[in-house]
């Protein structure tokens, strides 16, 4: 039997980015959880794929939306990591959000935003997987946000967050 606990320590090896996904739930209110479960899958067709928790507040909101956008997150935006990754009734409280494809909330001066309209949705065991299909995007020369082993780490500190995988890599 593998201990979660374990495997959550091992899987956090993997330095990820961070970024906030946001859609609207059926009465138009904005909605966002900051995840690093994000990946490209194809470029023809331009699809993306991204994770969310069954357990998520937001599951129901994410289910139903017809549209999505992924904010990758630049280095100095931990805080709004930290405000979308807790629960709260108003994460967008004095967000000056702009609204893309859908009217979906855009978050400002994110490293990349990826506008999408939701091609699938699978079963992903305690996630669900989410496709989708990348309609505009847009990137800002800005270093990216990371996650290491449970801690944060931005472009400008990578060589000392991540130590060996760096030197590996590059």
């Amino acid at each position: 039997m593998i201990d979660s606990r374990e495997l959550r320590n091992a899987l956090g090896h993997f330095a990820t980015g961070v970024t906030v996904v946001t859609t609207r739930n059926a009465a138009g209110a904005p909605i966002g959880v900051t995840i690093n479960s994000f990946a490209s899958l194809s470029l023809d067709p331009p699809l993306i794929l991204w994770s969310l928790a069954k357990k998520s507040h937001s599951l129901a909101a994410f289910e139903a939306a017809p549209h999505f956008a992924v904010h990758v997150l630049a280095a100095d935006q931990r805080a709004l990591s930290d405000r979308f990754a807790r629960s709260s009734d108003d994460k967008f409280a004095d967000v000056r959000a702009s609204s893309g494809l859908g009217d979906v909330p855009l978050l400002p001066h994110c490293a990349a935003v990826f506008q999408c309209s939701v091609e699938h949705c699978y079963d992903g065991g305690d996630h669900m997987i989410v496709v989708g299909r990348v309609q505009r995007f847009a990137t800002d020369d800005r270093p990216p946000l990371l996650f290491y082993r449970g801690r944060y780490a931005s472009g400008d500190d990578a060589p000392q967050a991540l130590g060996s995988l760096v030197r590996v890599v590059c």
